[in-house]
């Protein structure tokens, strides 16, 4: 375990350490959930063209998805294994890369950010591939805001892995939640996958 802890603080401080003044500004704006209010608009614009009503199940389904990745990691995760931020060790202080003085919460594993937007990923994918599929790039988008709290020296690289793995988990659940509800209540096609 202990060599585990010790790969997962080499890999930070090298990823971490790739900054620069201009990356300092982008990953901080970046890292934010309103940033993106474009992106999340531009897909429930792509749900509500292709789904009408029904749109309102897989909304539903997108709650469920993030609701348990944010609960698992921030309610029962953190508070249980209680392991430091980056940012928040004394033993790091010093070698970290923080902007803006941002350190985050006193706890990190597992990551919200990455269980939130990889859940968010997966579920739009499930949705929304079968009609275009070129959605598959909001992996990227997940790995991209993921990647930006390694930057900021606010998570480990095993924080946003585990983190990664439940939101994936928590949108397939999200995902069977809405095609249940479509299959059941929905008077269009069904959700395929």
């Amino acid at each position: 375990m202990q060599t585990l802890i010790d790969l997962d603080k080499k890999i930070l401080l090298f990823l971490n350490g790739l900054n620069h003044p201009v990356l300092d500004q982008i990953m901080i704006y970046t890292t934010e959930t309103f940033f993106w209010l474009p992106l999340y608009l531009f897909l429930l614009f792509l749900m509500f063209k292709n789904y009408k009503r029904e749109t309102w199940f897989i909304l539903l389904g997108a709650t469920i998805t993030i609701v348990l990745s944010d609960q698992i990691t921030s309610s029962l995760m953190k508070p249980f294994f209680a392991r430091l931020r980056p940012s928040q060790e004394p033993a790091l202080q010093s070698l970290i890369h923080l902007v803006n003085g941002y350190k985050g919460g006193l706890y990190g594993f597992a990551s919200s950010h990455a269980a939130n937007t990889f859940g968010t990923a997966l579920f739009v994918w499930l949705v929304l591939s079968p009609i275009y599929k070129r959605v598959g790039w909001i992996f990227v988008w997940a790995a991209f805001v993921t990647y930006t709290r390694i930057y900021l020296g606010v998570h480990y690289p095993g924080d946003i892995l585990v983190g990664a793995i439940i939101g994936l988990g928590c949108g397939w659940v999200g995902f069977l939640a809405s095609r249940w509800l479509i299959d059941r209540y929905g008077a269009a096609q069904p959700i395929s996958k």
